[in-house]
């Protein structure tokens, strides 16, 4: 009896993958609708059914905020370009990383005039980025395929996130920066209808003998006991000199959004936007012990 029911399990999860590869392998990918999509991808991620009637999970209450929370100000907010613009509005132009030029296609980007160090980006996903710590180092051709590999991407049908549904794809250049020790840590505010409540730092991503870290911590900067893709360092992670000071930004940038994930630099104590994340890990983040899940979910106030 065990083996059969166990037997009958495999078979359903198989049969579930199977047609998840098919829908994205084909033109059925754009044809069904988010929340479709969204049950067959969470099934097939999760392992688990997504309670649409009743989400109480962070994961689920994030799937039900793509199909239902469709506010026209999130696009602009998840542009890299726009969401420059967006920021200063609020926080102030001092917060911006310079930006050395913006362009409509790959083949009009004005390579002579980039400087020594630059950052490429493009505006509409996440993942097409080439840095450049050496112009006359850097291999342009493989620069060029990787961004044009980027801009073919319709970003929004991978995970439903909406927002980059009306996104221009279009490739930004920024200045290189880095701290004193020659690396660039982000800082991922968590926040909830304008409140921050955790944050996440990443740590050993610029070293591929060792796994990327992940830790998270609450407002007073306290370690929180779970992990989220990631181990957690085996070493102190060090409190930001401008914890405080981006909290209070975090909080401006947020006001009013069920969930954002509001993203600084701190570079040697002069703090700079990264950028906003409205669906963390397109909402299929892993959480071990999966509590935690839930008590993210909690802070999630869904719109009536």
């Amino acid at each position: 009896m065990a083996n059969s029911v166990i037997s009958h399990l495999i078979s359903k999860d198989a049969y579930l993958w199977l047609l998840y590869y098919v829908v994205n392998a084909t033109p059925l990918r754009k044809w069904l609708s988010d929340k479709a999509y969204l049950t067959l991808q969470y099934r097939c991620i999760q392992g688990k059914s997504m309670n649409w009637e009743n989400p109480q999970s962070f994961n689920e209450k994030l799937q039900w905020l793509k199909v239902y929370d469709h506010n026209p100000e999130y696009s602009k907010m998840v542009d890299k370009y726009e969401a420059k613009k967006y920021v200063a509005s609020i926080i102030g132009e001092e917060y911006i990383i310079p930006t050395l030029g913006v362009w409509d296609s790959i083949d009009d980007i004005d390579w002579d005039t980039l400087p020594y160090q630059f950052v490429l980006k493009c505006t509409h996903d996440s993942g097409g980025l080439v840095v450049c710590r050496d112009k006359s180092k850097l291999d342009k051709e493989a620069a060029i395929k990787k961004l044009k590999a980027s801009f073919k991407v319709e970003f929004y049908y991978s995970a439903r996130e909406w927002p980059y549904k009306n996104v221009k794809p279009r490739v930004i250049a920024e200045k290189y920066m880095e701290d004193s020790s020659g690396e660039l840590t982000d800082y991922k505010y968590f926040c909830f209808n304008g409140e921050p409540k955790a944050i996440f730092i990443a740590s050993d991503r610029l070293d591929p003998t060792v796994d990327t870290k992940f830790d998270f911590f609450d407002m007073d900067f306290n370690h929180l006991d779970f992990r989220g893709g990631h181990p957690n360092a085996t070493k102190s992670v060090l409190k930001p000199v401008g914890f405080e000071h981006m909290k209070e930004l975090a909080r401006k940038l947020s006001k009013g959004i069920p969930h954002v994930r509001v993203d600084f630099y701190d570079i040697d104590g002069h703090v700079y936007f990264g950028e906003l994340t409205f669906y963390h890990w397109g909402g299929m983040a892993p959480f071990d012990p999966e509590e935690w899940n839930y008590k993210f979910g909690e802070w999630i106030k869904l719109p009536k």
